[in-house]
């Protein structure tokens, strides 16, 4: 795993994470930043890394994750498909808070969470720093236990720097 330089994250830290001792503590990593500032790159790396270690690992963008719940609501699924959300020991939520969440989906999202706590560990990737989750999830009540679930035991990695893909894109004079 590797940062570019000038997105204010320290290289012991990723180092540190790399190990995977935090799974090990059953602790969370918050990835906050602007768009294209590498949160997505690092939960991916972070996932990569506990998969090499063999750790039960699972990606999911929260859009594409809350629409899996919903059909698995439809079908008859869901006890199973919160039960192996449950099991996995890392689980990254991508564009977590990107659009407002249903009082559904908050409750879902709760429910994965609470399942979770103190048992594994998740990555979660956001645009919005932890201080301003209470009022993106709407509910103060679960935004509360949400919050209370995730953010007290996460190492917090605030981004910052330029996006990658226009650093990296065809017209860089804009």
């Amino acid at each position: 795993m590797w940062t570019t330089p000038g997105r204010g994250v320290a290289k012991a830290t990723i180092r540190e994470l790399a190990t995977c001792k935090w799974i090990e503590h059953h602790h969370n990593v918050i990835c906050v930043g602007k768009t294209g500032c590498g949160k997505s790159y690092i939960s991916a790396a972070l996932a990569q890394a506990a998969c090499r270690r063999g750790y039960g690992t699972l990606y999911s963008r929260v859009p594409r994750l809350v629409e899996e719940i919903a059909i698995a609501r439809a079908d008859g699924s869901y006890p199973r498909l919160l039960a192996r959300l449950a099991k996995l020991q890392v689980l990254v939520l991508d564009d977590f808070l990107l659009a407002p969440l249903k009082d559904t989906e908050r409750r879902d999202l709760l429910e994965i969470l609470e399942d979770r706590y103190d048992h594994s560990s998740t990555v979660i990737a956001s645009q919005l720093p932890t201080d301003k989750w209470h009022a993106a999830l709407g509910d103060p009540t679960i935004a509360d236990a949400i919050c209370d679930r995730v953010v007290h035991n996460a190492h917090v990695l605030i981004l910052e720097g330029q996006s990658g893909r226009k650093r990296k894109g065809l017209n860089t004079n804009t």
